[in-house]
């Protein structure tokens, strides 16, 4: 993977070189376990450094020594976990990202033990540590100069039961690999990710063993996706939908779940075109089906037991003589039409036709939707809660609860008649923009129209996918988002 980097579990012990990674509450007392693996000589130099240098211990503060007296490491690093209050709401993988960022050489131990600490704990640890070390730098020439480049290539996480911690990590890994998918596919740059790209991409699933359907235009425009296809008529690249099935629960015939995500390569705006200013990053704005491909391959690499559908529409919006303008209809799938207001409010389209091919071909027990969609959400929310519209309680109290244990935080959105009725159409059955005010309400409202009798969430991830807040598990412009969410929502609830 591009993490570039090997966790390994391993029984507390004296350790070699490299740095070695001690965790110490508001008292400053090593555990007795670590105590007697590293030494009273050790504990003392810590206490007078500690006093030295102002150190207390506080939740996610760090205190360095180097070439210890004691120790053949090559440097000590103490992190601190605070007080008992703290430590009894730790964020084990945002721990493991700031350990991470603390380790300086190729090779670092950490010396994970702690009275409470779980195997799951220490697999939580090294999944933030993983992702933190994330970076994507395919596309430069020139590596960066001594001293700046990271460094850390092994990492060994010591517990009481290395065994366990092991097996807990299984299944953490799988959801690592389907975080650092997304992010790459959210990073490349559009010329290298268009539309037959990403779906040639999708392909790899299968070695995780994830079926993959890939539809072109001709099986697009046979199951009627006017208005998907109405969004992709002005660019070179052709529009593709990929339906990935992954069935792993112990009743084959069981419904699925639904994942489906908005996948625009590029958004020039097409006709209604942006503003040059930051133009760049709607290479973007496929965050949506960049998590439901992680999010597939996580369930799958840890055979969930459950049967799921992703579904994604990839397109690129652009705006030459064959584009979409403002002022035309089109047919969706549904049949319902769309007079066109503004081509900048293409995502919805897209997600209309792949919602309802979702529902009607494999009559999943719910749909999540999940799309780059205004920048509305982000005015609303700014850029590190997710907005939430469903048409089910139950289904976004689960999501919520999700986003609570994750980190991945939503906010429920109202969905209310008034919205619904500000996409009416003098023209058409609907216009795909209501305009500026509640823009990302009006959205929802537009995507609702195209969900039957089925529970519903959609996630509007615009400012949370990309150019997002960084945090102790994300320095990655492309963050990956929603696939821990989604992967929490289905553990927590779905699993047979």
């Amino acid at each position: 993977m591009a993490d570039g980097i090997t966790i390994a579990f391993g029984a507390l012990g004296q350790v070699g070189q490299g740095d070695l990674v001690v965790f110490v509450g508001d008292d400053l007392q090593l555990p007795a376990t670590i105590l007697e693996a590293v030494g009273q000589e050790v504990a003392d130099l810590l206490t007078r450094a500690a006093a030295s240098e102002r150190f207390k211990g506080k939740s996610l503060t760090a205190l360095t020594l180097p070439a210890p007296a004691g120790l053949k490491a090559d440097r000590l690093v103490v992190i601190g976990l605070g007080s008992d209050k703290d430590r009894a709401k730790i964020d084990w993988p945002a721990l493991g990202g700031f350990t991470a960022s603390k380790v300086s050489g190729r090779t670092a131990h950490l010396a994970l033990s702690w009275p409470g600490i779980t195997p799951a704990n220490a697999a939580d640890v090294a999944l933030g540590a993983r992702l933190r070390h994330y970076s994507f730098d395919r596309y430069k020439t020139k590596k960066k100069p001594e001293g700046e480049e990271p460094k850390l290539t092994t990492l060994t996480v010591m517990v009481d039961d290395p065994a366990a911690a092991q097996a807990a990590a299984k299944a953490v890994d799988a959801v690592a690999e389907g975080v650092i998918m997304a992010r790459e596919l959210v990073n490349e740059p559009p010329n290298i990710l268009h539309p037959e790209e990403f779906a040639r991409r999708t392909e790899v699933l299968s070695e995780v063993g994830v079926s993959v359907e890939i539809l072109g235009p001709k099986e697009l425009s046979e199951l009627g996706m006017g208005a998907l296809l109405a969004v992709a008529q002005g660019s070179t690249k052709e529009a593709r939908v990929v339906i990935m099935r992954w069935n792993g629960a112990p009743d084959a015939s069981d419904p699925p779940i639904a994942f489906i995500g908005k996948g625009v390569c590029f958004d020039s705006g097409g006709i209604s075109i942006k503003s040059a200013g930051g133009m760049e990053d709607m290479k973007g704005d496929m965050g949506g089906a960049a998590c439901v491909v992680g999010t597939m391959h996580a369930l799958a690499a840890r055979k969930a037991r459950v049967n799921v559908i992703g579904a994604i529409g990839i397109v690129e919006n652009m705006p030459d003589g064959d584009a979409q303008r403002p002022g035309d209809i089109v047919t969706s799938m549904s049949g319902q039409t769309i007079e066109i207001i503004n081509t900048d409010a293409e995502g919805r389209l897209v997600l209309a036709d792949v919602i309802w091919h979702v529902q009607g071909a494999y009559k999943p027990k719910f749909m999540i939707d999940l799309a780059t969609l205004t920048g509305a959400i982000i005015v609303a929310l700014g850029q590190d809660i997710a907005g939430l519209f469903s048409n089910d309680d139950d289904l976004a109290a689960k999501l919520t609860a999700a986003g609570e244990a994750t980190g991945e935080a939503v906010w429920r959105m109202p969905l209310i008649p008034a919205y619904d009725k500000a996409i009416d159409s003098k023209f058409a059955d609907m216009k795909n923009s209501g305009g500026r005010h509640g823009g990302a309400a009006t959205a929802a409202s537009f995507i609702k129209r195209y969900v039957n009798d089925v529970p519903w969430a959609h996630l509007d991830i615009a400012g949370v996918a990309m150019s997002s807040s960084s945090s102790e598990i994300n320095r990655s412009w492309g963050a990956g988002w929603g696939v821990r969410l989604l992967d929490r929502l289905v553990r927590d609830n779905y699993e047979g």
